[in-house]
C-alpha cells in the first residue's frame, strides 16, 4: 500500500459513505505569533518563524499557576494554517466551527474577514464556501484577550471577562472542526454566528420501569441549492455497541430554495437504559436527508435518555429522588502550565476523580463550560449545572442583552447533552423579570429536555413563582416546593503538602499571611483541619436531607474540585480549596467526601477512612480522625482496640490521645446492629529507597497529534513498594523523544511550573509531558539523591493528517460502573413535621411561610418570644430553626411544649439551620423565649468574598436582645 494511499484512506473515516457529510479534525498544523503583526491575514503573508502548534492551546498557557489571574499574559495573538478541501464540489457547504476563542476572535480565510466573535464564552461558526480558493487556503484568526476588551457595536465590556474567578488563557483554548455538507443541510447549532439551530433530540412519555419512552429528533434544515427539493427525513437509534435499537422517519417535504424549515419525527421506544448517576449510557441517533431515496446529509448526535422533576423541594433522577452532592467548580478546569487545554481523555480522568469521590454534580462557576467537559460528563454520569455568563449581580443594559445571547445560543449549543440538568441563570440572583426573560429562553429553544431554570437566591415566594430551583452561594436553604441547593460552601483552604502540625514541612495549621485582615486560620490549613471542616460543612446539609421533613435541602457544592489558578487568599498564588490539588492527586478531604456521599440520599454503601498517615516519631502522642458513615466504629491499633471515639457530625470520629507504635492502625465500622460493615488500614512505611514511575494515558493510547498527553506519577517508595507519606526528596527529570515537557506544580518559586526539577508532596508529585506530531519513543527518566533511580517508556503512535485535515479522534468510552437507577427509594423518612395551625405573636406567620427572606423579629419592649399552636398534638422529639445571623450569632433560648421545658441552652452557629434536640414529651403548643443577649463574635468569617453583601445573615438593625427567627419547624419521628 503506497502512503498516499493510505492517507487517503484514513481520512475517508471522516466522511460517511451513506452521505455526503464529512467532519473532520481542525486542530493539526497551525502556526502562532504574540504580537499583532501587520497583514497577518494576507495569505502570502511569511508565517515560517512562528510557533507551530496543535489545537487546542493557550497562547499564555505557560502562566498557568505560575501566575496570579490577575497577571495572566493578555494581548492579541494571530494562529494561521494551511489547508485544502478534498474533493470541494460546486455548491457544497464548508463551515468551520470553534467551540470558543478567548476573549474575541476575527477569522480570515485567504485574507476575506469571515466573522467575528466577542463574549470569549460559546462555540461559533463561519462559513467560508464563498472564501475558498482551489487547491491552499490559508485561515488565519486574530485574538485578543484583553481584561479591558470591549465590543466593536457597543464599546461594552462584557461583565464575566473578570480578573476574580475566569483564568483568561488567551486564544484558540478549544477545539476547531471543519464540515463539509451538500447545499440541502442540517445547520449546526450555532445560532449568534450562523443563525442556525442544528439537531434536537429529547424524550417524553417516559416508562422508567419498562424502559421505554418516546423518542423524539427533530432538525434544521436548509436549501441552499437553487431549487425546490422534496426531502425525507430518516431517524436511526443506535445503542453503545453501534447496534440499531430503533428506526423511524417522517414523510417527504417539499422545501423551496433558499427555504428553512424543521423536519421532525417521533416513535416509542422500549428496551432503553436511561442515563443516570454514574451511568453515562449514551446512544447514536444518527438523522439523514435523503432525496429521491438517496442519502444526502446525515448527522449524528450523541446524546442519552433521562427522566427529571422538580418538586416538592427535591430533585428527582427517573423516578429516584437525588440530593446533590458534588463541586462548584472552574469552567476552565484547568492545569499547571497547560490551562483548560486538555485532551478529551484527560477531561474524563479528572471529572471522574469527582465521580470515584461520589459526586454527582458539577456547578459549573459563572460562564458556560466548553464542549469537552460538557460531553465527559454524559459519559461518566454526572449532572451539571450550566451557567451562560456573569460576575456576581444582576445587570441592565446591553450587558444584560449579552448575558440573554449567551444562555440562548448555550442552550442551542448543549441542548442534546443529558449531563445538563439545570440551566443557571447568575451567580447572584435576578429580578423576577429577569428571570421569568432567562426561563423563556428554555421555553423557546429546549421545552423538553427536562431542565431546571433558575439562578441563585431565588429565595423569596416572588422568586419561586417563576425560578424552578435556587439556592445561595455560602448558606443551607430549605423549601418544601422547588429544591434548594447552595451553590458554593466549604471554601477553606489547605496545601496537600502539609499533612499536620507533626509532620514535615511542620507547617502550623492556620499559620499564613493575613488576607484582608483576616487570621489564615481558614484557609492555610493542614489536610487534617481541612478535611474535619469539610465533613462539619457537609453535615449541615445532610442533617436536612429528603427524608427528615417536608421541608428539605436537595444538598450543595463544595467549592473548588481542583486548585485553581483563580483567586486565592494563602502564601500561593493559587486556591487550593480543591479536594484535589492541580495535578489531581488527592487530599484527605477527597475520601472523606468519597465517604459521606455515597448515596443518592441516605448513605447506601458505608465506609470508612482514616484521615492522614501513620509515619511519626517515637513519643508522638496525637488523636486520630476517622470519617465514617458507619453507626459506630472501632479503632485497632497491631491488634489492640483503641478508644473510644468520640462522634460528631454523624460522621466524624476522633480518638483522642493515641501513642504512635509502628506497624498497622485499623479502623473498622459497624451497623446499628453491631455488623462489620466496612474496614481500612493505614501502614507504617518505612524510609524511601527509590522512585516509582506510573504512566496515566488515553485508555486509546498515545497520539502523535501535537496536543495528546500522558500524565507520568512519580513517588518515593520503601523497600516493599509502599508510598513515603513524609517524603519531600526533589526529583531531576530527563526527557528523551518527541513529547513536549510541560512538568507539574509545587511549593516554591514560581510553583516550579515548567521546572525539570521539582519535588514530591508527601511522597508523590505528577507531570505531563505533551506529544508532537512526531510519533517515536518517548523514555521518561527520574533521579533524586539517595533513591533508586526509575525509567519509563511511553510509545506515541502516528496520526494521519493531510493538507491540514484529520479524522477525529476516537472519543474516550462510557463510565457505567454504577448501573441503572435503582428502582428502590433513595431514603427512609426519619421525621415527620407538624404542621402550624396559628403563631401567637404579631407577623409570627413570616417564620413559617417558607420564605427565607423573610422573618419574625421580636419587638422593642416586648417579650423575646414566640408561641406556635400545631394543627396536632404531637410527641414532638426536635425544633429546627433557622435563626437570624445564624452563621455568625448563638442564641440562649429555652423552649416550652405545654408549658413544660423541653430544651434550654446556646444555639450553635451553622450554614443555616440548627436542631434542637427536645426532652420528647406530647404536647401541641411550642414557647421559644431568650434567656439573656445573642452573642456574637464566634461565627464564621468569610471576608474573603468580594461582595460582602454575600455574606449577611440579616443582622443588621437586628438587635443581641431580640429573638428573630427565619424559619421553623416541629418534628416527630415517624
Amino acid at each position: 500500500m503506497n502512503l498516499r494511499f493510505a492517507l487517503a484512506m484514513a481520512l475517508a473515516a471522516a466522511a460517511p459513505a451513506h452521505a455526503a457529510r464529512a467532519l473532520y479534525d481542525f486542530n493539526p498544523g497551525w502556526k502562532l505569533i504574540v504580537g499583532d503583526p501587520r497583514d497577518a491575514a494576507r495569505p502570502g503573508f511569511d508565517d515560517g518563524a512562528w510557533k507551530p502548534v496543535s489545537l487546542p492551546h493557550a497562547w499564555n498557557e505557560d502562566d498557568a499557576f505560575r501566575k496570579d489571574i490577575a497577571d495572566l499574559s493578555t494581548g492579541v495573538a494571530w494562529y494561521r494554517k494551511h489547508f485544502r478541501v478534498p474533493g470541494l464540489k460546486p455548491g457544497q457547504k464548508v463551515f468551520l466551527e470553534f467551540e470558543g476563542a478567548r476573549q474575541a476572535a476575527e477569522v480570515f480565510v485567504n485574507g476575506r474577514s469571515v466573522g467575528l466573535h466577542e463574549n470569549g464564552i460559546n462555540a461559533f461558526g463561519v462559513e467560508i464556501s464563498g472564501a475558498l480558493l482551489k487547491g491552499d487556503n490559508v485561515v488565519a484568526v486574530r485574538t485578543d484577550n484583553s481584561w479591558d476588551y470591549r465590543e466593536r457595536a457597543t464599546g461594552q465590556r462584557f461583565q464575566w471577562n473578570d480578573k476574580n474567578f475566569y483564568a483568561n488563557y488567551g486564544g484558540l483554548s478549544k477545539n476547531v472542526r471543519l464540515h463539509v455538507t451538500e447545499p440541502v443541510y442540517q445547520t449546526l447549532p450555532l445560532l449568534a454566528s450562523l443563525g442556525t439551530t442544528g439537531v434536537y433530540v429529547y424524550a417524553r412519555d417516559f416508562d422508567i420501569a419498562h424502559g421505554k419512552a418516546t423518542v423524539h429528533a427533530e432538525s434544521q434544515v436548509r436549501n441552499e441549492s437553487g431549487r425546490a427539493r422534496k426531502v425525507e427525513y430518516d431517524v436511526e437509534l443506535r445503542d453503545r455497541d453501534g447496534t440499531r435499537v430503533a428506526h423511524f422517519a417522517a414523510p417527504a417535504q417539499a422545501i423551496a430554495p433558499g427555504a428553512t424549515v424543521t423536519l421532525k419525527a417521533d416513535a416509542p421506544v422500549a428496551g432503553l437504559h436511561f442515563w443516570s448517576w454514574g451511568y453515562g449510557y449514551l446512544y447514536d441517533v444518527v438523522t439523514t436527508l435523503k432525496v429521491d431515496g438517496r442519502p444526502l446529509d446525515a448527522v449524528t448526535t450523541r446524546t442519552g435518555f433521562r427522566k427529571t422533576a422538580f418538586r416538592n423541594g427535591m430533585i428527582e433522577l427517573n423516578d429516584r429522588v437525588i440530593q446533590v452532592h458534588g463541586y462548584a467548580q472552574r469552567t476552565t478546569n484547568e492545569w499547571p502550565a497547560v490551562g483548560m487545554s486538555v485532551p478529551a481523555w484527560l477531561s474524563d480522568y479528572s471529572n471522574g476523580l469527582a465521580l470515584a469521590g461520589n459526586a454527582n454534580l458539577f456547578r459549573w462557576m459563572h460562564v458556560t463550560p466548553w464542549k469537552q467537559d460538557v460531553e465527559s460528563l454524559d459519559r461518566l454520569g454526572l449532572m451539571e449545572a450550566m451557567p451562560a455568563g456573569d460576575s456576581e449581580g444582576d445587570v441592565k443594559d446591553r450587558r444584560w442583552d449579552q448575558r440573554l445571547e449567551v444562555m440562548r445560543d448555550a442552550i442551542v449549543y448543549n441542548r442534546n447533552n443529558p449531563s445538563i440538568v439545570f440551566y443557571e441563570s447568575g451567580n447572584k440572583g435576578v429580578s423576577a423579570d429577569h428571570m421569568r426573560a432567562m426561563k423563556a429562553l428554555r421555553d423557546e429553544y429546549d421545552p423538553y429536555g427536562g431542565r431546571a431554570s433558575g439562578s441563585r437566591e431565588m429565595l423569596s415566594r416572588e422568586l419561586k413563582q417563576v425560578a424552578e430551583y435556587g439556592g445561595e452561594m455560602l448558606y443551607i436553604n430549605k423549601s418544601a416546593d422547588m429544591p434548594m441547593w447552595a451553590m458554593e460552601y466549604a471554601r477553606d483552604e489547605a496545601l496537600r503538602k502539609y499533612w499536620d502540625d507533626l509532620s514535615p514541612p511542620y507547617h502550623k495549621d492556620g499559620d499564613g499571611p493575613l488576607h484582608k485582615g483576616q487570621d489564615a486560620s481558614a484557609y492555610n490549613r493542614n489536610q487534617d483541619s481541612f478535611t474535619i471542616e469539610d465533613v462539619k460543612r457537609w453535615y449541615d446539609y445532610w442533617r436536612e436531607r429528603p427524608g427528615t421533613g417536608t421541608r428539605v435541602s436537595s444538598g450543595g457544592v463544595n467549592i473548588v474540585f481542583s486548585d485553581s489558578n483563580t483567586h486565592h487568599r494563602g502564601a500561593e498564588n493559587y486556591r487550593r480549596s480543591g479536594e484535589v490539588d492541580a495535578m489531581r492527586i488527592p487530599k484527605d478531604a477527597w475520601y472523606a467526601h468519597q465517604v459521606m456521599w455515597d448515596g443518592w440520599v441516605d448513605v447506601e454503601h458505608p465506609r470508612v477512612h482514616i484521615a492522614g498517615h501513620w509515619n511519626y516519631p517515637a513519643g508522638t502522642v496525637k488523636p486520630v480522625t476517622v470519617v465514617s458513615s458507619a453507626d459506630t466504629v472501632k479503632l485497632f491499633l497491631n491488634g489492640k482496640e483503641l478508644g473510644p471515639a468520640r462522634q460528631s457530625a454523624r460522621f466524624l470520629f476522633t480518638f483522642d490521645g493515641v501513642a504512635w507504635q509502628p506497624g498497622e492502625l485499623k479502623a473498622i465500622g459497624y451497623d446499628a446492629h453491631g455488623r462489620q460493615v466496612c474496614e481500612t488500614t493505614l501502614a507504617t512505611a518505612g524510609a524511601p529507597v527509590a522512585l516509582r514511575l506510573t504512566p496515566i494515558v488515553s485508555p486509546h493510547g498515545l497520539r502523535a497529534d501535537g496536543a495528546d498527553m500522558a500524565l507520568v506519577q512519580v513517588e518515593a517508595v520503601d523497600a516493599a513498594g509502599r508510598r513515603n507519606p513524609l517524603a519531600l526528596d526533589t526529583v531531576d527529570f530527563d526527557v528523551q523523544g518527541p513529547a513536549e515537557w510541560r512538568g507539574g506544580i509545587a511549593q516554591g518559586p514560581d510553583n516550579d511550573i515548567l521546572a525539570r526539577s521539582l519535588p514530591v508532596e508527601g511522597g508523590v508529585n505528577r507531570v505531563l509531558l505533551r506529544t508532537t506530531p512526531t510519533a517515536g519513543r518517548i523514555v521518561v527518566r527520574a533521579r533524586a539523591q539517595g533513591l533508586a533511580p526509575a525509567e519509563l517508556v511511553l510509545d506515541s503512535t502516528p496520526v494521519t493528517v493531510r493538507d491540514g485535515l484529520a479524522a477525529l479522534p476516537p472519543a474516550p468510552p462510557a463510565h457505567l460502573d454504577r448501573g441503572p437507577t435503582p428502582a428502590t427509594p433513595s431514603f427512609t423518612v426519619s421525621r415527620v413535621a407538624v404542621p402550624v395551625a396559628a403563631v401567637d405573636a404579631p407577623d409570627g406567620n413570616k417564620s413559617i411561610d417558607d420564605d427565607e427572606t423573610t422573618a419574625w423579629t421580636s419587638k422593642a419592649g416586648a417579650a423575646a418570644e414566640i408561641t406556635y399552636t400545631l394543627a396536632r398534638a404531637a410527641r414532638l422529639t426536635d425544633v429546627v430553626l433557622k435563626l437570624t445571623g445564624w452563621r455568625e450569632r448563638s442564641y440562649p433560648l429555652k423552649v416550652y411544649v405545654d408549658g413544660q421545658e423541653a430544651w434550654s441552652g446556646l444555639t450553635p452557629t451553622s450554614l443555616g439551620y440548627v436542631t434542637l434536640p427536645l426532652k420528647p414529651m406530647q404536647g401541641r403548643t411550642v414557647r421559644i423565649a431568650l434567656a439573656g443577649r445573642a452573642e456574637e463574635g464566634g461565627g464564621m468569617r468569610l471576608t474573603e468574598v468580594a461582595n460582602q453583601a454575600n455574606t449577611a445573615t440579616g443582622t443588621k438593625g437586628v438587635s443581641t436582645s431580640t429573638l428573630s427567627i427565619v424559619e421553623a419547624e416541629f418534628y416527630e419521628r415517624p
